[in-house]
């Protein structure tokens, strides 16, 4: 069922004028470097997948794979402190309707420009009304216009969890935007979300790629829920909390959601509010890379947050990166015999 999308003053706007705005609202969402999933075309669609990865990152055969990242809308009834498209901004609005979604797509496919979609959203009316309209473009894409490259969606929390489970098995990656670290700080800089609203969405799609798989053992040719996982991104900076509290948070979600990536976004000032910090020296990127060399370390290395970060010590040494801060702490474990230690240990030592 088509949904009827009425955006008031929008009607002369032309397709280039709305992809210049949409495109440059969504550039401040980082989590969407990767697919992690591999899947050929059948012959009947134009597209594939591969597990590589995409957007701006690099494939086994040196290749640069990028894909069209763009907001729905960057319409939103939300006023959100930190954000840009907040409600009382006074920025240029714009709206796709889902055939220019997949007409953008279609087209900067077949001209070689990209191999995917991210498609991220503001909220337009309310988020069951933005995902209606989500979710037609992808249905739409996958199954009038046979696209069958990598499509990443943001589930956005409070919409319908139906619109949620039908989504999943048309995309490849689902996300949900933990927006901020803890919900102390969403209830500072962003009152209208919540945290329990944020997570439901965020366990509806685990539950659903972990009941996928135990299907597709009994069903061989059952269709994939979200096959390249989830993935969320949370912004650092814009509130006072410390690395271990960040790492800690990250940690719980990945144990507790099974999450492929958490993506961490330096905090970027382009609002003037009073609850905002100043950053007179620009935004954090030294502490976001931080944040990323730790994350690799919990995620490859066997660390624990615990071990990298504590009360005593809750900030990262931004002079080094936190395996080599961790071993100057830890020189009683040096030097090692490599051809005894054991493997957890030889990851801890080599680079």
């Amino acid at each position: 069922m088509e949904k009827e999308l009425i955006v008031h003053g929008k009607e002369n706007m032309s397709l280039m004028d709305k992809l210049k705005i949409l495109a440059d609202a969504a550039k401040y969402d980082v989590s969407c470097s990767s697919s992690g999933v591999g899947r050929r075309g059948d012959g009947t669609g134009i597209g594939n997948t591969l597990s590589a990865g995409i957007c701006h990152s690099f494939g086994a055969d040196g290749r640069c794979i990028s894909l069209l990242k763009i907001l729905f809308t960057n319409e939103c009834i939300y006023d959100c402190k930190y954000c840009i498209n907040r409600k009382s901004n006074d920025v240029p609005r714009a709206t796709f309707t889902p055939d220019e979604i997949c007409d953008l797509t279609i087209q900067f496919y077949r001209r070689n420009y990209i191999e995917g979609l991210f498609l991220s959203s503001g909220i337009v009316y309310s988020p069951t009304y933005t995902m209606e309209l989500i979710y037609e473009a992808v249905h739409k894409l996958r199954t009038l216009y046979r696209f069958q490259g990598y499509i990443h969606v943001k589930a956005i929390p409070g919409a319908d969890p139906e619109l949620i489970q039908r989504l999943g098995l048309l995309a490849d990656r689902m996300s949900v935007n933990l927006e901020l670290p803890t919900a102390e700080g969403l209830k500072q800089l962003a009152p209208n979300k919540h945290r329990k609203n944020i997570l439901a969405p965020m366990r509806q799609i685990q539950q659903g790629i972990t009941q996928n798989k135990s299907e597709m053992v009994v069903y061989r040719h059952a269709p994939s829920f979200v096959p390249a996982g989830q993935s969320t991104q949370m912004i650092v900076g814009a509130t006072n909390e410390s690395d271990y509290q960040v790492m800690m948070v990250a940690e719980n979600l990945y144990q507790k959601f099974d999450l492929k990536r958490v993506y961490y976004s330096a905090f970027v000032n382009v609002n003037q509010d009073k609850e905002l910090p100043a950053l007179p020296g620009g935004p954090p990127l030294l502490r976001e890379h931080r944040l990323y060399q730790a994350d690799w370390l919990l995620r490859f290395y066997g660390f624990e947050a615990g071990e990298l970060l504590n009360e005593q010590k809750p900030n990262f040494n931004v002079l080094l990166d936190p395996k080599a801060d961790w071993a100057l702490r830890h020189l009683e474990q040096f030097p090692v015999e490599i051809n005894r230690a054991d493997y957890r240990m030889i990851l801890r030592v080599v680079e």
